[in-house]
């Protein structure tokens, strides 16, 4: 454990950025496992489809025409698009579409995170130095590494102290940009302390009424992480005790780290073969709830008018963060798509939860609408004492003819424990896929990214995910 008191190094104490950094820039394809490589895959895979359906919604297409303004030329490829500019701007860009969805990955233990967000940040570094594709694979499994050991790290989590995970990723994004770029270890924490010690996000963007923002603020800290890499090649310093001195994040967001979490084993194994995968494009707590309520539904044949009421026990982090009052009126995808009453409506009212319920006129749909006031969520305190082990939910469905039926539920589908076939992630890219590219072109995208490690440039491998 760490604490604002012990965090200050002395002088002969590395700090912990050293660490981290030193592992970074010595890692090789070698060195990772062959399920390693396999996770990789199959997360660009979902990662690279889940681009491309979100290079079709709104948020994109306003980021996209800003973009042509002020981003600069340059060698990395947007999706969808193939324009080539500048490897921050394209970081963004291309992170935006990755998450604008809330589709892609999913980890989440003191604290949640999409480490797939931060791929483009390798993407974008590799096409800069003309890097092939086993390459590729060490900055996406890099990613997964250190972001999803910063979310184990703090107790409780930092959302649980009103910050976004957002603020992790910006300590990431550096070291995977950095190492992509083939900077020094000492570049590469320069790096680190000059991202991070500007980008703190607060959690107000997942909180009540969702904006644009809320699927924004971890590309924000991807292009912070590229540009800071950037700086740091050419010599520009930042802090090191960035998380472990005098009011680096230890000592400003307390109480309690376990900062041994972020370089003891490094190597032995690989967090990326732990990570989740999402079945549907909504909040990751949603999740389980939405697979009790579509089992009972399909199980007993029941339909909207069958239904009283929906009681679901679940996490404090799903009554509060996924039910507040703005949850049962939802009018935008942002604000839907975190919502517990809308999804667990659309379940009932549609048997489906995919992206085809969170347009603008599904969302104000009469028949899932009449469904939301019949749901009640209740924070559940034993059911807390199991998370993030378990992400447990109990449903009751009461029906107007007086029957009940229950479901308990500890994880959905996507977990790990619980994962998407390959197959299924086939399908999921198809269908989100399908409205930009030709049958021909999908096809040639999803052989090459699992043939990743025989790619010999990360660019050629971009131009394969232009709309046809």
């Amino acid at each position: 454990m760490a604490t604002p008191a012990a965090a200050a190094k002395t002088p002969s104490q590395p700090t912990i950025t050293a660490t981290m950094s030193q592992w970074a820039a010595n890692l090789t394809f070698d060195q990772l496992s062959p399920d390693a490589v396999y996770q990789a895959k199959r997360f660009l895979l979902d990662s690279i489809g889940c681009a491309l359906g979100g290079y079709q919604q709104h948020d994109v297409i306003i980021a996209l025409d800003v973009l042509d303004e002020i981003a600069g030329p340059g060698k990395a490829t947007l999706i969808g698009s193939g324009k080539r500019m500048d490897a921050v701007s394209a970081s963004l860009a291309n992170a935006l579409m990755i998450r604008c969805m809330d589709y892609n990955d999913i980890y989440w233990k003191q604290d949640p995170s999409h480490p797939s967000d931060i791929f483009p940040a390798a993407i974008a570094a590799c096409e800069r130095v003309g890097s092939d594709g086993r390459e590729l694979m060490v900055g996406l499994v890099l990613g997964h590494e250190f972001e999803m050991r910063l979310c184990e790290a703090a107790f409780p989590g930092i959302r649980e102290r009103g910050w976004h995970h957002a603020t992790l990723t910006a300590f990431v994004s550096p070291i995977v940009a950095g190492r992509m770029l083939h900077l020094t270890p000492e570049q590469i924490r320069h790096a680190i302390g000059i991202s991070a010690s500007a980008r703190a996000t607060l959690g107000a963007v997942t909180a009540g009424k969702l904006t644009m923002m809320k699927n924004t603020v971890d590309p924000m800290a991807t292009q912070s992480g590229m540009l800071a890499a950037l700086l740091a090649e050419k010599g520009y310093t930042g802090p090191e005790h960035v998380i472990d001195g005098k009011e680096g994040l230890v000592h400003c967001f307390g109480p309690e780290w376990k900062l041994n979490i972020l370089t003891n084993g490094l190597g032995d194994s690989w967090r990326i073969t732990q990570c989740g995968m999402k079945a549907f494009p909504t909040e990751a707590l949603t999740h389980t709830p939405i697979s009790a309520v579509l089992a009972l539904v399909k199980d007993h044949d029941l339909r909207p008018n069958d239904i009283a009421k929906v009681h679901i026990r679940t996490t404090a982090r799903g009554a509060d963060i996924l039910s507040d009052p703005s949850k049962y009126d939802p009018h935008t995808k942002e604000t839907a798509d975190h919502s517990l009453p809308y999804v667990v409506a659309a379940a009932i009212a549609e048997r489906q939860v995919t992206p085809l319920q969170f347009t603008p006129a599904k969302i104000m749909d009469p028949v899932i609408r009449e469904q939301l006031n019949k749901i009640v969520v209740t924070a559940d305190s034993e059911i807390e004492k199991l998370f993030p082990a378990l992400q447990r939910v109990i449903v009751r469905i009461h029906t107007i003819d007086g029957r009940e039926f229950t479901e308990q539920l500890d994880y959905p589908k996507g977990d790990p424990r619980n994962p998407l076939t390959d197959n299924e992630v086939e399908e999921k890219f198809e269908a989100l896929a399908e409205p930009v590219m030709s049958c021909q072109a999908r096809r040639r995208a999803i052989d090459a990214i699992w043939n990743l490690e025989k790619q010999s440039s990360v660019s050629e491998l971009m131009r394969m995910f232009c709309v046809k």
